[in-house]
């Protein structure tokens, strides 16, 4: 397993033990690469997961805005999903009962898709509705430095049998926990998104710009190196995390509930729990003038 001082090593696998899963069976090795459209669409499967994958994955189509691991009902995308449309996603790229996941990503466009909040995304789903799931520390790009193949073309799984039955309810928060927080200063709110975006500089993820009233900057950017798309050893995340108040319970958010799941992962791997993740984050939170929002460019 990656780095023993991480708190929970388990939550990731190193290229080698990847290769070792394949040859044994009894693993899933999902692609959810994105390459987003102006239409949340993603482009991925045909523009990256069939020019190069690894051998023996499927392209699992998390990014769309209805995508895989979303509520198809909801307004907003990426919103939390039911364990019946888990079960039915899962099963058509493969995926039975028993099997280890493995997530992988790459990252085709380092600015815009970054295939580690992809797979954290799915990761923080899946394994708060009970799924053995794991991150492939590095993605794509480790396994191609490690020297080893990828293959080309379309990929058709055969059709699955797992079964996910757990809601998960526990790891997300809606804005109402997000309210009660902010107002009774029982929660520490962590807001994910670059500190540019966070400050008001840079455009936000909906009619205004900054960050919701109170909440704490840690870019999920700072948590990876930017490199090897891997995360940083625990003592690197550490110091990284240091400015979360971790005797208090965790909100995080950004854009649309996707890199906020990098910093909960990273808090998770640290050994930290209770972790929530704000699934209408500031697509949700921006629209709504009644909820408070602080922009520092405002004051410059």
């Amino acid at each position: 397993m990656p780095n023993p001082s991480y708190a929970h090593p388990e939550f990731l696998v190193t290229v080698d033990e990847l290769d070792g899963l394949l040859a044994s069976g009894g693993v899933s090795v999902l692609d959810v690469t994105a390459r987003l459209t102006g239409s949340l669409d993603n482009a991925a499967e045909e523009r990256c997961f069939n020019e190069g994958h690894i051998p023996g994955s499927v392209f699992f189509d998390v990014p769309s805005a209805k995508g895989a691991l979303s509520d198809q009902a909801e307004d907003l995308p990426w919103m939390w999903p039911s364990p019946e449309h888990v079960t039915e996603q899962l099963r058509q790229v493969g995926v039975n009962e028993g099997d280890k996941v493995v997530l992988v990503a790459s990252t085709p466009r380092p600015e815009i898709d970054s295939g580690t909040m992809w797979c954290t995304r799915a990761w923080w789903t899946l394994h708060h509705m009970g799924v053995d799931v794991a991150i492939l520390h590095g993605g794509v790009e480790g396994w191609v430095a490690s020297g080893r193949p990828l293959e080309t073309g379309p990929v058709t799984a055969e059709r699955g049998d797992i079964s996910v039955s757990v809601r998960g309810l526990e790891a997300r928060a809606t804005k109402e926990d997000v309210l009660a927080a902010i107002n009774g200063g029982g929660a520490c709110v962590i807001d994910a998104l670059p500190a540019d975006n966070f400050n008001g500089v840079d455009d936000g993820y909906g009619p205004r710009r900054g960050h919701i009233t109170g909440a704490t900057n840690v870019p999920f950017r700072s948590l990876v190196d930017g490199e090897t798309s891997a995360f940083w050893p625990a003592d690197i995340l550490e110091e990284r995390l240091a400015a979360i108040d971790r005797e208090h319970p965790i909100i995080s958010y950004c854009g649309g509930a996707i890199a906020a799941t990098v910093v909960a992962f990273a808090l998770a791997l640290t050994g930290q729990d209770g972790v929530r993740v704000y699934d209408g984050s500031l697509m949700e939170w921006s629209r709504d003038d009644s909820l408070p929002m602080t922009d520092p460019s405002s004051n410059a």
